[in-house]
């Protein structure tokens, strides 16, 4: 099968949806002459500004009107009559547009209440060790040949313009924060981290504006005062764009550990209630994982974070020895 025209849907948060770039990639190395949609939740349609793989991107309110917005999104997919379709979610409502979309071939994960409608399904199985994007891949084994593709995202030579002023100089980004508590490196965790560091170039901390607060205080907290505060001050493919070219990146089991995969940036990710066995560890050339050397047997306590330790003593986080970190690119 020559599909004309390919959907595919991931409504989930930034970090999966940045995963699920690894599809397109190799979708159109597959059908380079396809024309390729994208349909994603509000807010993360920025992903794919500047991409040259995706034809158009359709995006879904969640958060307004969510079912009307979900029936507007349905009716527009069904008009699209795509020759394919490939849904990464096993929910209820993304199985509720494949049902309606009125596409040729329909495929996606079993656990999804209406895979019955799919003309292909695939066992969503959590194996330890496989990595995510070879998890969403199995859902095209068969219609493609090449190996999967590393996920990618596509700066503009005017956003990578935009940073360059930041660079004069060589420099590490932290960020911070995660919606999850359980997710978060504590904050006095990062304060720790830069009391010790020995690094003689900047330090940017990196996030979303609400991460402002967050950083503020860590910088105002450490020993040295080391760091500069650029969180809500660039787009997220701006913050791509620094990260792409830091000596070190050092982040969470979130988002920006997902934005260094998809530019090759060298990335130190640090796992506290999460484990990279689930497959959402990075993928960068350039990558480390840190994480505890205790023996819980809380930890793992699920597959997403917490709003707050089950157990309320965050051992996971706070037995992490920072010396672990104080490692700069080697190249």
């Amino acid at each position: 099968m020559i599909p004309k025209r390919i959907l595919i849907i991931q409504t989930a948060f930034i970090g999966d949806v940045i995963l699920s770039t690894s599809l397109v990639e190799s979708l159109k190395k597959e059908f380079p002459d396809s024309e390729l949609d994208f349909l994603l939740r509000k807010g993360n349609e920025q992903l794919f500004e500047h991409n040259p793989n995706v034809r158009k991107v359709l995006v879904w309110d969640k958060k307004k009107r969510k079912l009307s917005n979900l029936a507007q999104v349905i009716k527009e997919v069904r008009a699209s009559r795509y020759d394919l379709l490939i849904n990464l979610q096993r929910y209820f409502s993304t199985g509720l547009i494949a049902f309606f979309s009125n596409a040729k071939y329909k495929i996606g994960f079993s656990q999804n209440p209406l895979s019955f409608c799919y003309d292909k399904k695939v066992q969503h199985v959590m194996t330890e060790g496989t990595h995510d994007i070879i998890r969403n891949h199995r859902l095209i084994e068969g219609l493609t040949q090449s190996e999967p593709q590393k996920p990618k995202l596509y700066p503009s030579d005017k956003q990578y313009a935009n940073v360059e002023g930041y660079k004069a100089e060589k420099f590490i980004t932290i960020a911070p924060a995660s919606v999850w508590f359980t997710k978060q490196f504590p904050e006095h965790k990062w304060v720790e981290f830069l009391d010790q560091l020995d690094f003689d170039g900047q330090v940017y901390f990196v996030g979303a504006p609400s991460d402002r607060e967050l950083c503020d205080r860590i910088i105002k907290t450490n020993e040295k005062n080391i760091g500069k505060n650029l969180c809500g001050e660039m787009s997220l493919l701006e913050s791509a764009a620094l990260m792409k070219d830091a000596e070190m990146n050092y982040v969470n089991d979130s988002a920006p550990q997902h934005i260094c995969s998809a530019l090759d940036a060298p990335v130190t990710a640090i796992f506290c209630s999460t484990i990279p066995e689930f497959g959402f560890g990075p993928l960068s050339s350039n990558s480390r994982v840190v994480q505890t050397n205790e023996k819980l047997d809380c930890r793992p306590c699920g597959l997403h974070g917490h709003m707050q330790c089950p157990k309320g003593h965050f051992k996971c986080a706070n037995s992490i020895d920072v010396s672990q970190m104080n490692f700069i690119s080697e190249d």
